[in-house]
C-alpha cells in the first residue's frame, strides 16, 4: 500500500493532487507546526497581470500546531477571496459548477484553518473523481522526529510504500525507512501547461486555474505531469517536515 503524508495546503497546486491520487491513502500532516509564508494559508491564482495571493489570516500563536491554528474572523478575507475568484475566473468556459460550490464553501463560518483545507480538498476531490482515501495524522499515533513520525503514520495506515515529495532526501534518514521495511519514493512532477484565460502560461497555481480553465479534461492534464522515482539519501531527518508547492 502506497501512503503519503503532506500538511493541508489551502487551495493546493496540481503537484498536490497528483501525490493524493497516485496513493492507496493519504494521511493530511496536521500535527507539526505551521509555517509562516508557505502553502498552508495561501495559494495564488491567475490575474490580468500575472497572479495574485489569496491568504486565509490566521491568529498569530507561533509556534502552533496546524490543526490549532485559528482563523481571524475579524478579517474580510472570505469576501475578498470570493470577488477575485468571480472577477478573474467567472467568465472561463468552466466556471461552473464547481465555482459556485467553493464560493457557498468560503463564505461559511471556518474557526480554524485546517477544518477549511480539509473542506475545500474534499470538494475538490469530489469534483475530480480523485477517490484515494484521506486520515488526519491527529486521529493516529506516531513519534514527534520527522523520520519516526512518517515511519509511524504509514505503518498505522498499513504502508509498504511512502511516496515523498520533491525535498524529502532533506529530511528523512533513509535508512531508517529500509530498516523499518517501507520503500521510499520521490515525486519529480512536471508541471504541464494548459489553455489559461490569460497569456503567456503561468505554473504553479492553484487547481483552481486548471479546473475553471481546462473543465473536464481537467484531471487527464493534472495527471499528464505524474513522475516517480528512487529517492537518496543527504542527511539525518533534522531539516525538518516541510515541503513546498514546488
Amino acid at each position: 500500500m502506497k501512503v503519503a503524508i503532506h500538511q493541508p495546503q489551502y487551495l493546493p497546486w496540481l503537484g498536490y493532487l497528483d501525490k493524493l491520487d497516485s496513493a492507496d491513502v493519504f494521511i493530511l500532516l496536521d500535527t507539526v507546526q505551521f509555517k509562516k509564508h508557505e502553502w498552508q494559508n495561501r495559494n495564488r491564482i491567475r490575474t490580468k497581470e500575472g497572479w495574485q495571493w489569496l491568504t486565509v489570516p490566521i491568529i498569530d500563536r507561533f509556534p502552533e500546531r496546524i490543526d490549532r491554528v485559528e482563523i481571524n474572523s475579524h478579517s474580510d478575507w472570505q469576501r475578498k477571496h470570493c470577488q477575485a475568484l468571480r472577477l478573474h475566473y467567472g467568465k472561463s468556459p468552466h466556471w461552473e459548477p464547481l465555482g459556485p460550490i467553493l464560493l457557498t464553501l468560503l463564505e461559511r463560518p471556518w474557526p480554524r484553518l485546517c477544518e477549511l483545507n480539509a473542506a475545500i480538498l474534499e470538494v475538490l476531490c469530489d469534483h475530480l473523481g480523485l477517490t484515494t482515501p484521506r486520515r488526519l495524522a491527529s486521529t493516529l499515533t506516531a513519534r514527534e522526529e520527522p523520520t519516526d513520525r512518517l515511519i509511524d503514520l504509514c505503518r498505522a495506515v498499513g504502508g509498504a510504500e511512502y511516496l515523498a515529495g520533491q525535498g524529502g532526501s532533506g529530511y528523512m534518514d533513509m535508512a531508517r525507512f529500509a530498516e523499518a521495511g517501507i520503500a521510499v519514493s520521490a515525486q519529480a512532477y512536471r508541471h504541464p501547461e494548459y489553455p489559461q484565460r490569460y497569456a503567456p502560461f503561468v505554473s504553479h497555481l492553484s487547481v483552481l486555474d486548471l479546473i475553471f480553465n481546462c473543465g473536464s479534461r481537467s484531471l487527464e492534464i493534472l495527471r499528464s505531469g505524474r513522475r516517480w522515482g528512487p529517492i537518496e539519501s543527504h542527511g539525518d531527518g533534522s531539516r525538518g517536515d516541510a515541503e513546498s508547492q514546488k
